[in-house]
């Protein structure tokens, strides 16, 4: 007879809320009667930025330190958009690129991250910000910010948005900072 140890872990703290989003986002157009319609604006939004012409939907938000913040009121400045979370191992790998992005071109360009941390990983935040030197205003995403920027399926999810407010490009997953600078110095060209 042979015999297995069957060794059972327990989930970290980060278990738990890395599966309520990934319920929570996948969840957002389930059911019968909004799901083609929430299907049909999703790729709307898609195509249209990748298109380069869907101006960025403006949002109010609190920030970590308790101040609303709009998107428009960056206007004239290239924004990049992270969409994040504490527990998210990619976005916790892109961090100290958006921070040295920030620093380098801290007069052209505003880089903002959405936390889609919920309240049971909301008190990461404040430490994670100290502990990486965030240098840019983050804020507490809402389900409204979600969907309005194409239901955000996957963190990290980051936008590119023009000087004059367009949406000019998404990426999903981990980004080189040379893909970013690359960018960013194309986008000053232009303007």
């Amino acid at each position: 007879m042979i015999n297995y140890k069957v060794r059972i872990m327990k989930p970290n703290k980060y278990f738990f809320p890395a599966l309520f989003m990934m319920l929570t986002f996948n969840a957002i157009g389930c059911s019968k009667e909004n799901n083609e319609e929430n299907v049909t604006l999703k790729n709307q939004v898609n195509e249209q930025v990748n298109d380069n012409k869907t101006k960025a939907p403006d949002f109010n938000l609190v920030s970590t330190d308790g101040k609303k913040i709009n998107l428009s009121d960056y206007k004239g400045k290239i924004v990049i958009l992270d969409f994040w979370a504490t527990w998210c191992g990619p976005c916790r790998m892109g961090v100290p690129d958006l921070v040295s992005i920030q620093k380098e071109f801290k007069d052209k360009v505003i880089v903002i991250g959405i936390s889609l941390d919920d309240k049971r990983t909301m008190d990461d935040i404040l430490p994670f910000m100290k502990e990486y030197g965030i240098n840019y205003p983050v804020v507490y995403g809402t389900n409204q910010v979600v969907v309005d920027y194409g239901y955000i399926q996957a963190i990290p999810t980051t936008f590119i948005i023009n000087a004059k407010g367009f949406i000019v490009d998404q990426y999903v997953g981990l980004v080189a900072k040379e893909k970013y600078v690359n960018r960013i110095n194309s986008l000053m060209k232009e303007s």
